[in-house]
């Protein structure tokens, strides 16, 4: 599944491009696409194929086209700031320009989209496992230990 254009137009009111002069719709639909998310219905955009070595990813049939946007807009908001990192500010004929005032303002963007990505969780494991007898840890926080 691909973005869509609806997609394309709001990422571009999101990161204030409305032409296609700097990101086109190419582009846009890059960003957008390295960030697809689970579902509505709890399904994963890929599975993994374990009978190859090493393990490929296969595309979901069933997985509905859901992309994080809000971090889409973030890594242009980033790239546009690295655009914006080597304006300086200088005084001259009695006037102050104050270019680093453009980076500020897109890194503080960049900040504000990836402040509301989509969450994301991971499955801890303890590693090593510990030693354990009839169910019980053999090590207990603030036990006194054995001389």
């Amino acid at each position: 599944m691909t973005a869509t254009a609806g997609q394309i137009s709001q990422v571009r009111r999101m990161t204030a491009e409305p032409t296609a002069a700097t990101y086109t719709d190419t582009d846009i639909k890059g960003y957008i696409e390295a960030y697809p998310c689970v579902d509505e219905r709890g399904e994963v955009p890929y599975t993994w194929d374990t009978s190859t070595d090493p393990p490929t990813k296969d595309t979901n049939a069933d997985w509905v086209a859901t992309y994080d946007l809000p971090a889409a807009a973030a890594d242009i908001w980033s790239e546009k700031a690295a655009a914006l990192a080597a304006g300086f500010d200088f005084s001259t004929d009695g006037g102050s320009y104050h270019r680093s005032q453009a980076y500020q303002q897109a890194q503080g963007q960049a900040r504000y989209w990836r402040a509301r990505r989509k969450t994301s969780t991971i499955t801890l494991a303890m590693h090593p496992e510990p030693d354990t007898e009839s169910g019980v840890s053999s090590w207990v926080l603030n036990m006194p230990e054995d001389d």
